[in-house]
Formats: structure tokens, C-alpha cells, sequence
């Protein structure tokens, strides 16, 4: 375990925690950073902290594979969104991007993972 907060994750996480879920890592991040970086298209969906899960993120890239890993807060994924030049939404308000539903139906045999990138969770 990292004791550097690289990326601001327990500075911008607020004074609630979620209980029932681990909290964001730096290695979270890091996964979303290598996705965004070996794959063209990437656009990031902010997700919201619930009762059992905290704040996540979506990175889907331009066919449509994806991936979702925990982020404490939105501004940690807008601040690296904002290093790598890339767009971040808000699930809420603008939903998920149809290709990613696409992806899902065509990758179906590849469910094999819930954690790897692109892998739906059910």
C-alpha cells in the first residue's frame, strides 16, 4: 500500500466515507490512467457514491470497451481527466454512451473477470 496520495483521493473525498465498500486507491486510479492512455477515444462517465459503493468512474473508449474502477471523489477524476487532455461527464446527466452497450452485447463470452477492463458487473 502506497502511503502518498498521489492524486488527491483522500484530500477531495470529503468528510464521509463510504462503509460497505473499500476506498479508492492510487492503483484505481492508475488502471484508469493506462486504459485512457492505450486506448483511443476515452471519454470518462463519473458515476455517484452510494450507501455501498463509493465514487467510480467509467472509462469508455471510442468502441466501446470499458472499464470502472473506485476515484473518492469527482474532482479526482476530473483533475485526471484534465492532465490527459480527456472529456469527463456525469453519468446522472448525460447517461452511458450507446457503444458501450454495444461492446457488451458483442463480448458477452468475454464476462470472465468482473475487474478487468471491460468487463460488465453484474
Amino acid at each position: 500500500m502506497r502511503f502518498r496520495d498521489r492524486f488527491g483521493i483522500r484530500k477531495n473525498r470529503g468528510p464521509s466515507v463510504t462503509r460497505l465498500d473499500r476506498e479508492a486507491t492510487d492503483a484505481d486510479i492508475e488502471a484508469l490512467i493506462a486504459f485512457a492512455r492505450s486506448r483511443q477515444g476515452v471519454e470518462f462517465y463519473v458515476e455517484p457514491e452510494t450507501f455501498a459503493t463509493d465514487t467510480t468512474a467509467v472509462a469508455v473508449a471510442h468502441d466501446g470497451e470499458w472499464t470502472r474502477r473506485r476515484v473518492g471523489s469527482p474532482k479526482v477524476i476530473a483533475k485526471v481527466a484534465r492532465d490527459l487532455k480527456l472529456p469527463v461527464y456525469d453519468v446522472q446527466v448525460v447517461g452511458y454512451p450507446n457503444r458501450m452497450r454495444v461492446w457488451n452485447e458483442r463480448n458477452r463470452d468475454r464476462r470472465i473477470d468482473p475487474g478487468a477492463p471491460g468487463q460488465a458487473v453484474s
